[in-house]
């Protein structure tokens, strides 16, 4: 694996470390295709942010560093700076529109809510407790977002939970997977899930992804150093794509902005 365009930065309140040192840990283990990929700045009409982004005013500073850094080690890996984004529709073109105008290259959709965090009503898909009515309002966000035509690829698609009614995640599932590879989008295996035994990658939606054939590539999330190469993840996630015969693609192509 010598690519990852999934990378966070001390900008978004959950994450440590600096650029530099995300980069010298990818470059030092052959890493020569790297992302960055911090949560977008979201301002809501209250005035307030979301806590867990980028700062709408620290965003053009941590476009300018990146860039920097990139030129700074061209020779040695290939480095882009964008954003992950949710899809929501009162949100996106504002969203899209701030993300072109302070110099992103491109786009990952990481769906971490139904509807936005300002609404009284929106969960966070990865503590819905395996809702079934979330998961649907889950994956139409992702599908609708897929549509935009924007997005390099999907960050943990399978982030939402199951229940135990196994019959309906599967449609569901497939409902999205197929989307992916009508539109050639490719869905991310997650490491951040791996690392830290999270409720993603959950075997049944990559068994569902499997059968449908979208196409798969691997994303660290990294949001430590040592993350920036995260060999044992890598272990485990190859397993997977070969116990379920998934369309692995490695390096997705970058839709850029």
């Amino acid at each position: 694996m010598d690519y990852n365009y999934h990378t966070h930065t001390y900008r978004c309140f959950h994450a440590t470390g600096t650029e530099e040192e995300y980069i010298q840990r990818a470059i030092k283990n052959g890493i020569k295709y790297m992302g960055f990929s911090d949560h977008i700045p979201l301002k809501f009409p209250n005035g307030k942010q979301s806590s867990y982004r980028v700062p709408v005013e620290s965003a053009e500073e941590y476009i300018s560093t990146i860039k920097a850094l990139s030129d700074k080690y061209k020779e040695q890996i290939e480095i882009k700076v964008g954003f992950e984004v949710e899809y929501y529709p009162d949100f996106f073109d504002s969203s899209l529109k701030f993300a072109k105008e302070v110099g992103a290259e491109y786009l990952i959709l990481g769906q971490h809510f139904d509807i936005a965090e300002c609404h009284p009503n929106s969960c966070q898909a990865y503590y819905s407790g395996g809702n079934d009515e979330l998961l649907v309002r889950y994956v139409n966000a992702v599908m609708e977002g897929m549509k935009t035509g924007v997005f390099t690829y999907v960050a943990h698609p399978d982030l939402n939970p199951p229940t135990d009614n196994t019959e309906h995640y599967k449609k569901q599932a497939k409902r999205l997977c197929t989307l992916a590879k009508e539109l050639n989008i490719p869905l991310e295996l997650n490491f951040l899930g791996i690392r830290e035994g999270r409720c993603y990658p959950n075997r049944l939606f990559w068994e569902v992804c499997g059968e449908v054939g979208a196409p798969v590539t691997f994303g660290f999330d990294a949001h430590e150093v040592y993350a920036a190469f995260d060999g044992e993840s890598l272990k485990i996630a190859l397993k997977i794509v070969e116990e379920f015969k998934l369309n692995y693609i490695g390096k997705p192509e970058l839709i850029l902005l």
